[in-house]
């Protein structure tokens, strides 16, 4: 499909940006909760539990990915990243409802998870060398259809399970075998740059191996930053189909408000990166910042088309963390190591999955009064986004100055 006069630099944008759409499925869980409660007859907290589970060992993904990108070739960690995804959802369908509930944060929770984390990274590593002096579009594009996935496979996986009758055991072999044909055309695309004659070289500035970058000042100030940023999308993103009537809207609007969100967290992917191009990855970083402090802390009072826009722009400034931090990391820390240097940040991601989510949810009035306690809630994201920012502002100032 890919063969012909293209660059190597554009097959491993394309590629990647294709592989992408399908690792993307893990943002879909919400679609299976229920089906996967009916089917097995399991706790539905537990069941939701399994994101949890799954964006730990995505981030445990990304993290092993650079390592092993200076040891094996990008194709193959990309490989067995995709198989690893398949083998998930595979493994997922051959259970039932005699196994124990955490057996789906087994397969499909640390298996799937995992995979989808060692392609992540090395599809975006890669498109960040192969286009140095781009790497805000080719990040952006990798990305973006990463978010749009679940434009698509939401619908369609409701689709499968529910219209057709085809149900939720097949619905999940379906898109194993998906997943297992996409990687398998695509994955000997993805190649990182030093191994392929004629490929960029690296920028000049000196290149950090993770063991120096942690003795950074810069790093604590990133990985907070980013840590901080995502707690708001993590806490309302669950909850926004029952937000909805809550706040002035149908409640048949809160189905399309999930995909407004999506389509928001999606173009925020492709849009902040490219801001960044113009204006600077750490003013972009304080944009998204100062965007979310104001605009969740103003859910605690707004209504109506004012609360679908404002939860858009959530979504959108979430998504753009995704797009802008992988070149905000290689700014201050150099390309070379950026797969293993982007990992060690994703902690933050991934500290934010555990913590803010029980510490917002210990948040209540003492009286029992859901209204209230939401906007309590909404108040405390915002403060949290408000010290990322400041914790951006540091690190503009430290740039100015050229200190590390």
């Amino acid at each position: 499909m890919l063969e012909g006069k293209l660059s190597p630099g554009v097959k491993v944008l394309i590629a990647g940006a294709i592989l992408q759409l399908f690792l993307g499925v893990i943002y879909v869980w919400s679609v299976f909760v229920q089906p996967v409660q009916s089917t097995f007859g399991w706790n539905t907290a537990d069941v939701k539990f399994t994101v949890n589970i799954m964006l730990c060992c995505f981030v445990l993904g990304i993290l092993t990915a650079g390592k092993l990108q200076t040891q094996i070739k990008a194709s193959y960690i990309v490989l067995a990243g995709g198989m690893m995804m398949a083998a998930g959802m595979f493994t997922t369908s051959l259970l039932s409802a005699a196994a124990p509930f955490w057996s789906i944060w087994i397969t499909y929770g640390i298996i799937g998870g995992f995979g989808v984390g060692l392609a992540y990274n090395t599809i975006i590593s890669s498109a960040q060398k192969w286009f140095p002096k781009k790497r805000g579009l080719a990040t952006g594009i990798s990305v973006f259809t990463f978010g749009f996935s679940a434009v698509i496979f939401a619908p369609l996986v409701e689709q499968l399970i529910k219209t057709t009758n085809i149900g939720l055991v097949p619905t999940f072999q379906i898109l194993s075998a998906a997943f297992l044909i996409a990687t398998t055309a695509l994955f000997a695309f993805i190649k990182l740059p030093e191994n392929v004659a004629g490929a960029a070289n690296f920028d000049p500035q000196k290149q950090y191996t993770t063991g120096q970058m942690v003795k950074k000042v810069d790093f604590y100030l990133i990985f907070f930053s980013m840590m901080f940023l995502t707690a708001a999308f993590f806490i309302i993103n669950p909850s926004i189909r029952l937000l909805a009537p809550m706040h002035g809207l149908e409640a048949a609007f809160g189905v399309t408000l999930v995909m407004i969100a999506g389509l928001a967290n999606s173009a925020g992917r492709l849009a902040i990166p490219l801001l960044g191009d113009k204006i600077g990855r750490r003013g972009a970083v304080l944009t998204i910042l100062l965007i979310t402090a104001v605009g969740t802390a103003s859910l605690s009072v707004i209504n109506g088309p004012l609360f679908v826009i404002v939860i858009a722009l959530i979504a959108f400034c979430y998504g753009g963390s995704s797009g802008i931090f992988p070149l905000v990391t290689a700014d201050h820390f150099g390309l070379k190591n950026v797969g293993a240097n982007y990992g060690a940040v994703m902690v933050g991601f991934m500290s934010s999955v555990l913590l803010f989510p029980y510490i917002i949810g210990q948040l209540n009035t003492g009286a029992g009064a859901l209204a209230a306690d939401n906007a309590m809630k909404f108040i405390a994201l915002g403060i949290v986004a408000a010290i990322g920012a400041l914790l951006t502002l540091i690190l503009i100032l430290r740039a100015r100055r050229g200190a590390k």
